[in-house]
């Protein structure tokens, strides 16, 4: 049975391309940016089925993401689930403040890597 992730980050700068390219074949990828959900409450509920229904939440927090608030739902519900947090951060890098604040998901995630490409090969190790 393939692996099922999902991918929980912002929308902009194809990163969810780069992700499905590299383990579409390997795994079930559960991928909000694809829902086209526009209600809060129906895309919300969407997320959490789905990452109450994966394996690894794979959290992607980019140098240009706003806010990060729906990423640390996303991170907080699936440790609460007992869910495989893998984490990528590069916004904490270049703005301390918000590294600050964003270090309960550093933390609440199981393992944090500094680039998305790290992150990937990290996942393909689960998909043997």
């Amino acid at each position: 049975m393939k692996t099922k992730i999902y991918l929980a980050g912002g929308f902009e700068g194809g990163w969810q391309d780069i992700v499905t390219n590299k383990l579409k074949d390997k795994a079930i990828l559960f991928n909000p940016q694809k829902h086209a959900l526009a209600e809060k409450d129906k895309y919300t509920t969407w997320d959490l089925y789905h990452v109450n229904k994966c394996d690894i939440l794979l959290g992607y927090m980019s140098s240009n993401n706003p806010s990060g608030y729906g990423l640390a739902l996303e991170i907080g519900y699936a440790r609460a689930k007992n869910k495989v947090v893998i984490l990528v951060d590069e916004r904490s890098k270049v703005d301390l403040t918000f590294q600050r604040y964003f270090s309960i998901c550093q933390e609440s995630s199981n393992i944090l890597f500094d680039t998305l490409e790290e992150a990937v090969s990290y996942i393909e190790t689960f998909a043997i």
